[in-house]
């Protein structure tokens, strides 16, 4: 048995040749799916919180609110991560889920497409109000 057997037993032996396991670059999903909800853990406190209390405020105090440089940032962060968080997260649900080469690359494609469009939409909200 290689000292690579030893370290790494679940690799299949063309993973063990090639220093990859059987999905390649799968880990960088799960460690984007890590890193963006420990991202979004304060930031959405601090979006649930700030709208809370906005609550029985006049559109326009909300409009300054937005304005403000500190919360447009914020928000566009939390826009940006929200987004690729859902595009990474559905798009591991569609590969595992779904049957046919097309179907996937299609559901991946539509769900990644979706995510752009909505944040950027989104995004220029913020920025629009904000400057």
């Amino acid at each position: 048995m290689s000292d690579n057997s030893i370290k790494f037993p679940m690799r299949t032996p063309l993973g063990r040749v090639r220093g990859l396991g059987s999905a390649k670059g799968g880990t960088h999903h799960w460690w984007m799916q890590r890193v963006t909800s420990i991202a979004l853990l304060p930031l959405t406190l601090w979006f649930v919180f700030s709208a809370a209390s906005m609550t029985g405020q006049s559109f326009e105090a909300t409009q300054a609110w937005i304005a403000r440089p500190f919360n447009a940032v914020l928000l566009l962060a939390t826009i940006g991560l929200s987004f690729y968080h859902a595009a990474i997260g559905v798009q591991v649900v569609i590969e595992d889920y779904t049957r046919g080469e097309l179907v996937r690359t299609g559901g991946i494609l539509a769900v990644k497409g979706l995510c752009w469009i909505l944040a950027l939409v989104a995004g220029l909200a913020v920025l629009r109000i904000a400057v």
